[in-house]
């Protein structure tokens, strides 16, 4: 249960209602995390927009390199919800329970990455736990995997991305459930 008050699809009305009929076109139904932004529809709105970039628009990035940053990111900060909503997405795309259980346990050694996913893991866990201890070295390391400096502002706003939408999770106590979880369009 949310720890503040939804108002259900079914109850929406003008603008929400608007706004949830366009999340189900884009996503294929509405999640929580957006539900949860009932009562103030133009941030849900533009919440969507920020998302649908991030991980759906032209990027350098792989859809897979970008589901990988956003459970990484997930798991690191205790986010149930969105750990679990993109490691889904991720199986989505690995087709292999053992590597993205790896990345859920915070084990990313025992995912099998390419050098270019360790590259992007080892920079969004240090942006998640450490902020203020990025360098430019940081930088230089996703270079030296084969990032663009446009890959590299893209692992950014997305390891970014999800340390915002973590603590709207957490601190609005969203809920999820397998049922939840399911049905959404990659």
């Amino acid at each position: 249960m949310p720890y503040i008050d939804i108002i259900d699809e079914a109850d929406a009305t003008g603008e929400l209602k608007e706004a949830y009929a366009a999340i189900a076109q884009a996503r294929g139904k509405v999640a929580n995390i957006m539900k949860i932004h009932s009562l103030n529809p133009q941030a849900m709105l533009q919440h969507l927009e920020l998302y649908k970039t991030l991980l759906f628009g032209r990027s350098g990035l792989k859809r897979a390199e970008r589901e990988l940053i956003a459970t990484i990111v997930s798991s690191i900060n205790g986010c149930a919800y969105c750990t679990n909503h993109h490691a889904e997405a991720l199986r989505a795309y690995w087709k292999d329970e053992e590597r993205v259980a790896a990345v859920v346990d915070l084990l990313p050694e025992k995912a099998d990455l390419s050098e270019r996913e360790q590259a992007m893991v080892d920079y969004a866990r240090t942006l998640t736990e450490t902020p203020t201890q990025m360098t430019e070295r940081h930088v230089e390391r996703l270079r030296e995997a084969g990032l663009s400096d446009r890959d590299i502002l893209d692992v950014n706003l997305i390891t970014s991305y999800f340390n915002f939408v973590n603590r709207i999770a957490e601190g609005l106590g969203v809920p999820f459930s397998e049922e939840e979880m399911t049905g959404y369009t990659y």
